[in-house]
């Protein structure tokens, strides 16, 4: 019986248990936080900080482990490329190309160094540092800690007055203590996130998909929709293609789901934002075998395993498809969610992580969510109209804190 680690303990690794377990898998799962509810489903737990490096070698090499992975746990991406690389287990990538991708400044420098559409970015670990060349940048600009996904952090600035804020928001929201100041790209269109597969360094998945998000939340820049296909033009889909499948040579990128964000400017240029070698969140890697038959968890797994992957092409979607990230607008008590009675017939899942009763905060990034709504709608027209206004037909009702 092959034993697979697991990094983490949110529900989005659910689906790798399932997948791990109906491979015959011994599932371990560990982090520093033993009310997880993935560690429920899983075979065996370990209360260890997945952001200390030696001391997850140290649990992987006494359980002797077969495969190392953190799925949709952006904290432990760095973690598993080096526990696989210090065993000589199956890796997404050279720990140090790794540490490139997940590190947002190293991640801008490199583009820029080879070549890449990518925005005027600067990195800082000190605050002076930063006020000090606030008049030399260009706004609006955003601001954002170089070491955390799902939005946690991020803010546009619009003037020099407000960047300390900013700042100050940023830094509790990482755990290195840097932050980086970009030039803010006005998106021509919507902005895309979702996930890709790779097989020994050649891109074999790339999709594309339109990303919404709730302007009334506390983050405005936390997606809380997705619907796919992309409406980014094909010719730009294709040079997005290239350009990611030549970062990934570059950084000599082996087998992994991937989760790729991507923009296109009212410049016309198209930009790789993030490239992360994990599956994303908001149950992403889930939607694309909803829209198009392939299997990316359980391609995921045995990658990580080191067993040979299913066959994959680039998508062919079927259907209407989106997904709403379920949130509260207000922190307080949730009382019910209320989907419209016209919308209930493309409900295809609905995935409420909460009860009545249950404390909920304010929708700020990922980790707030309380749920999915699974849709697969009768037209393109119809998905389309119902995603630019979710709060039309779909309600979470809070009692609001005093």
């Amino acid at each position: 019986m092959k034993k697979l680690l697991l990094l983490g303990g949110a529900r989005y690794l659910l689906p790798v248990i399932r997948e791990a377990k109906a491979l015959g898998c011994h599932v371990i799962t560990c982090d520093y936080l033993p009310d997880n509810i993935a560690h429920r489903y899983s075979d065996e737990y370990h209360n260890v900080s997945i952001t200390d490096l030696d001391a997850t070698l140290k649990l992987a090499r006494e359980l002797q482990v077969d495969g190392v992975m953190s799925f949709a746990c952006d904290p432990g991406v760095v973690t598993a490329a080096y526990v696989a690389e210090q065993m000589g287990l199956p890796n997404v990538g050279p720990y140090e190309s790794v540490c490139i991708l997940q590190d947002k400044g190293r991640f801008r420098t490199f583009l820029k160094e080879h070549g890449f559409n990518v925005p005027e970015a600067r990195s800082f670990d000190r605050i002076d540092d930063a006020l000090v060349q606030a008049d030399t940048f260009r706004y609006p600009l955003i601001v954002k800690p170089v070491d955390n996904a799902g939005s946690k952090g991020v803010g546009r600035v619009d003037s020099p007055e407000a960047l300390e804020d900013a700042i100050r928001y940023a830094l509790g929201f990482t755990r290195c203590g840097r932050f980086i100041l970009e030039d803010f790209i006005e998106k021509d269109g919507f902005s895309s996130d979702t996930d890709c597969f790779c097989v020994n360094g050649e891109l074999r998945f790339a999709s594309f998909d339109n990303q919404y998000f709730d302007r009334k939340a506390n983050n405005p820049y936390a997606p809380d929709g997705y619907t796919w296909p992309s409406t980014i033009p094909a010719e730009k889909q294709k040079e997005l293609r290239r350009e990611l499948q030549r970062l990934l040579h570059l950084l000599h990128m082996e087998t992994s789901v991937y989760n790729v964000e991507v923009r296109l400017g009212t410049d016309g240029k198209a930009y790789l934002m993030e490239v992360s070698p994990r599956g994303g969140g908001n149950r992403l890697s889930e939607m694309l075998e909803y829209t198009t038959g392939t299997r990316l968890v359980h391609n995921a797994v045995r990658a990580a395993l080191g067993l040979p992957v299913e066959e994959m092409h680039d998508p062919v979607y079927h259907g209407h498809w989106s997904i709403v990230i379920l949130h509260a607008e207000q922190a307080g008590a949730f009382r019910s969610l209320r989907i419209a009675e016209d919308a209930r017939p493309s409900v295809v899942e609905e995935d409420l992580w909460v009860q009545p009763g249950d404390r909920v905060e304010a929708f700020s990034g990922a980790n707030k969510a309380i749920g999915t709504l699974v849709m697969n709608w009768p037209s393109e027209e119809e998905r389309d109209a119902r995603m630019s206004d979710v709060s039309a037909w779909v309600q979470v009702e809070v009692d609001a804190d005093a």
